[in-house]
């Protein structure tokens, strides 16, 4: 009798499990070596430090801590109605002084208007020259704060304006004799002020009393200043004003 082997053949046998692969190794870590900046280098950057502060300082403005308030009291210590109550009585004699007749001026500006600036008038910086000037002649229209004036001895296109208020403008006396200066004064609005506190003395002490609509036809002699813009209109403000009736 043959007995059977227990063994399964070969055949019969299941297939054999894929080998397994082996994890891959990690892959080796580089080592970061800090390099020390070349000597070219520093030198660059410690260069553009130095021009970097060089331009902060020279944009940083180094103000006083006092200087608001030392701003504050020049502004409040100057007085418009005081500057021309004193200054007035300075300038109008100067003017008075110095005036040209404006049958000589009128002509010298036709011909050259800096020629003519230079030897009769006062400016400052590139403004326009401002002069001294008498004139008489025969009282005209009224155009507001303007009166007309006929002078003989000019030429036909030229007209002349006295201002005689209520409104003063201009800052024809404050440039005409050269001696106020936008130096001696905190900002450009005292500047200005100045202008106008001595127009405010025009209405007060030479036109006071002057009733303009009675003045054509009449006589008039002005001694006063006007700023030059063109021959053809000259427009005077008046520190003397005499009528002849």
């Amino acid at each position: 009798m043959t007995s059977s082997s227990s063994t399964e053949s070969p055949a019969e046998a299941g297939p054999e499990p894929a080998p397994t692969a082996a994890p891959p190794r990690p892959a080796a870590r580089r080592r970061t070596v800090a390099t020390r900046p070349s000597a070219k280098v520093r030198a660059v950057q410690a260069a553009v430090v130095v021009v970097v502060l060089a331009a902060m300082g020279l944009a940083t403005e180094w103000r006083d801590a006092d200087a608001p308030a030392t701003r504050a009291a020049a502004e409040q210590t100057f007085d418009p109605a005081e500057f021309g109550a004193e200054t007035f009585p300075e300038i109008a004699p100067l003017i008075e002084r110095n005036a040209v007749p404006l049958t000589e001026l009128v002509p010298a500006l036709e011909a050259d208007p800096d020629a003519a600036g230079e030897k009769y008038g006062k400016r400052e910086g590139s403004s326009p020259y401002s002069f001294p000037v008498t004139a008489e002649g025969t009282g005209g229209d009224l155009n507001g704060s303007l009166l007309s004036l006929v002078v003989e001895g000019l030429p036909a296109d030229t007209q002349i304006w006295v201002q005689v208020g209520p409104a003063i403008t201009g800052t024809s006396l404050r440039d005409a004799t050269g001696t106020i200066k936008f130096g001696d004064f905190l900002n450009q609005v005292q500047y200005a002020d100045a202008g106008t506190a001595l127009n405010n003395e025009v209405r007060t002490k030479v036109l006071a009393g002057v009733q303009p609509n009675t003045l054509k036809g009449t006589k008039i002699s002005v001694v006063g200043a006007f700023t030059f813009l063109t021959p053809e209109v000259v427009t005077l403000t008046p520190v003397k004003f005499e009528v002849t009736p």
